[in-house]
C-alpha cells in the first residue's frame, strides 16, 4: 500500500501551555481551519493536576516539569536557582497556585509606550473581561462568561487569616479584589479554580467538546527541535515523539508558545537569533535578530520563616485526610487551598510612582527551597517580591541540539545604582514588620529566616544573597516592540521573516505587577483575534 499522505495543517501551535490552549480553542472554532498543537510533555491527567493542593506534590515531579536551573547567579552568592516550568498540557499553569492577578493600567500603559502599540490598557481590558469568568458576576472591570473560571477560595487556613489582620495593624488597607479599582491593600486571593478543582488553561479552554473538533489534533509527547524556512517563510516545524522524528508542515503560520525560556531557544535552533551566536554553534542564520533571549524578567523573591507554636499550619497535615475530604466529600476543606491564600500590594517609600511596587504571598506552612527542604515542626512563610526589577538577564544556547538546557542568566541583583537589592532589603523589612503585629501573638514561634529579629539592613542584604529564590514569572525573552532589538511587533510577527508569529510571556516588554498567568492568557485571547480577522 502507499503510505498515507501526510495531514495538512493551517497552523501549528509549539507549546501547549497557557497561550497554547487559548490559540488552539479559538483558531479551532472555525471548522474551516486545521490546528496541530504541540506540547512536549504528557495529557494532564494527574490528579495532583486537578486538585488545588497538589501542588504541594508537584513540587519534584520532573514528569510535568522542565525543571530548569539558572547559571551561577553572580549577586546571589554564586547560588544557582530553580526554576518549574510547567511541561504537561496547561502548560504552567497546570502547577502554579492559582493566583488570579492582572497588573495595574500603568503596566500596560508602559508597554505601549515602549512601542507595543495597541497593547495599552484600555485595548487589553476587554480581552481580560472576554477570558475571565469569574464567579462573582461581571462588571466594568470583569467577566463572568469567560472559560477561565476565577472564584473565591473554598477553604482558608485560620494562619491566613491571622495574616490579612497583621498586615492591616501594619498600615495596609484591606482589599478583596486585586484586580478591582485599586491593587494595594491585602487580603485573600481570588484563583483560577472551578467548583473547588484547578482550572487551568488546559481545564478552561481544551474541554471536552474542544478536544473532539476534528479539525484540532492534540500530539503530547512532542518536542518541536526546529521551524524550516522556505525564501524567508515559516514552512513548518521538526519535532520527535517516542515514534519518530517528523517534520510537518503549515500552510498559513506557525505559532510559538513555549515561554520565556524555551521560545528564544527553539528560534536560536532554527536559525533566528544574535548571529555570532548562532554561528558559534554552528547553526545557520535565517534572521539575525540580536534580541532574541535577551530582556529576560523575573520577580525575585525573599521568604520569611517563623515556627508556630500551634498545630495549625499544612506542615504536618494528613495526606489522608485532605484527600478524603476533597475526593470523597466534593471537592471541599483543604484539599481546595491553592496554599499561597492570603496576600497583599504594598507602595514602599522607594516607590517611583503611585503604584505598589511590592507584591507578598502569604503560605501557612514552612516554605524553604520552594518547599524542597522540609523544616520540622510548624511554621509560617511570607513571600515577598519586587515588582519592577530594572535587572535584565539573557536566555542563551549551549548546543545546537535541543536536548540540552539552555543556559539561563537571569543576573538578578545587577543593575547599575543597586536599586533592585535595596527593594529587596525593603520586601523582607516589611515582612518583619508585618509578622511582628499582634494579630501572630498567640501562634508565634522562633525566627527561622533570617534567624534573628534585629538585622540590620546591611545584615539584611546578606540575607536576601543567601536566599532569595524566583517566584517564577520569567518574562520579555522575545520582546514585542519597533526597535531594532525587538523580536516581534506589535501583532507578534516576528521580525525579518514571514509566517511565523510568538505568543507567550516572552513578548512582554516589561513584567507586569503581579502575577504573570492572566497576562499571558489575555495575550493569547487578543492575538487569536487577530488571526482570525486576517
Amino acid at each position: 500500500m502507499p503510505p498515507r499522505p501526510a495531514p495538512v495543517y493551517d497552523y501549528i501551535i509549539v507549546g501547549a501551555g497557557s497561550a497554547g490552549c487559548v490559540l488552539a480553542h479559538r483558531l479551532s472554532a472555525d471548522p474551516d481551519v486545521r490546528v496541530l498543537l504541540l506540547e512536549a510533555g504528557p495529557n494532564d491527567t494527574h490528579p495532583f493536576l486537578h486538585m488545588p493542593a497538589g501542588i504541594a506534590k508537584l513540587v519534584n515531579r520532573k514528569g510535568v516539569n522542565w525543571d530548569y536551573d539558572t547559571a551561577p547567579e553572580p549577586q546571589l552568592d554564586g547560588r544557582t536557582l530553580w526554576w518549574p516550568r510547567g511541561k504537561v498540557l496547561g502548560g504552567s499553569s497546570s502547577i502554579n497556585a492559582m493566583c488570579y492577578i492582572r497588573g495595574v493600567p500603568a503596566d500596560y500603559d508602559d508597554w505601549a509606550a515602549q512601542g507595543a502599540e495597541g497593547w495599552s490598557w484600555d485595548e487589553v481590558l476587554p480581552w481580560f473581561r472576554s477570558s475571565e469568568g469569574n464567579t462573582r458576576g461581571s462588571d466594568a472591570l470583569h467577566g463572568s462568561d469567560g472559560p477561565l473560571t476565577v472564584s473565591d477560595l473554598r477553604y482558608v487556613n485560620p494562619v491566613s487569616r491571622m495574616f490579612v489582620e497583621a498586615a492591616q495593624q501594619a498600615g495596609l488597607p484591606a482589599n478583596d479584589d486585586f484586580n478591582g479599582p485599586r491593587q494595594q491593600g491585602v487580603g485573600l486571593y481570588q484563583v483560577t479554580q472551578r467548583d473547588g478543582a484547578r482550572c487551568s488553561a488546559a481545564t478552561a479552554y481544551l474541554d471536552r467538546d474542544t478536544r473532539a473538533r476534528p479539525n484540532l489534533t492534540i500530539q503530547t509527547g512532542a518536542l518541536a527541535s526546529r521551524v524550516t524556512f522556505e525564501h524567508g517563510r515559516a514552512t513548518g516545524v521538526v519535532y520527535s515523539t517516542a515514534r519518530g522524528a517528523f517534520h510537518q508542515p503549515a500552510t498559513r503560520e506557525v505559532l510559538l508558545c513555549g515561554g520565556a525560556i524555551n521560545t528564544p531557544q527553539l528560534l536560536m535552533l532554527s536559525g533566528i537569533g544574535p548571529a555570532s551566536d548562532l554561528r558559534r554553534q554552528g547553526l545557520k542564520v535565517v534572521h539575525d535578530a540580536p534580541g532574541v533571549g535577551g530582556n529576560l524578567q523575573d520577580h525575585l523573591d525573599i521568604c520569611t520563616l517563623f515556627h508556630a507554636t500551634q498545630r495549625i499550619t499544612y506542615d504536618r497535615a494528613s495526606d489522608v485526610a485532605i484527600a478524603w475530604d476533597y475526593f470523597a466529600r466534593g471537592r471541599r476543606g483543604p484539599g481546595t487551598s491553592n496554599i499561597a491564600e492570603a496576600g497583599g500590594f504594598y507602595r514602599s517609600p522607594l516607590a517611583p510612582d503611585d503604584r505598589a511596587d511590592i507584591q507578598c504571598h502569604f503560605v501557612p506552612a514552612m516554605l524553604d527551597d520552594h518547599g524542597r527542604n522540609r523544616l520540622a515542626g510548624d511554621g509560617y512563610t511570607l513571600h515577598a517580591c519586587f515588582l519592577r526589577p530594572r535587572s535584565r538577564g539573557r536566555v542563551t544556547l549551549v548546543s545546537n541540539r535541543i536536548s540540552d538546557k539552555a543556559r539561563i542568566e537571569a543576573n538578578y541583583l545587577s543593575d547599575a545604582d543597586g536599586f533592585d537589592l535595596k527593594m529587596m532589603v525593603e520586601c523582607a523589612r516589611i515582612s518583619r514588620t508585618i509578622l511582628s503585629q499582634a494579630a501572630f501573638d498567640g501562634i508565634r514561634g522562633a525566627p527561622i529566616f533570617p534567624a534573628r529579629n534585629d538585622l540590620t539592613d546591611a545584615e539584611l542584604a546578606d540575607f536576601v544573597r543567601a536566599k532569595a529564590e524566583s517566584v517564577y514569572h520569567p518574562v520579555g525573552t522575545c520582546r514585542m516592540g519597533v526597535d531594532d532589538t525587538a523580536v516581534v511587533d506589535p501583532q507578534l510577527r516576528v521580525h525579518g521573516v514571514e509566517g511565523l508569529r510568538v505568543i507567550d510571556a516572552s513578548v512582554m516588554p516589561a513584567l507586569p505587577g503581579g502575577n504573570t498567568n492572566a497576562a499571558v492568557i489575555m495575550i493569547a485571547e487578543r492575538a487569536a483575534a487577530g488571526i482570525r480577522a486576517g
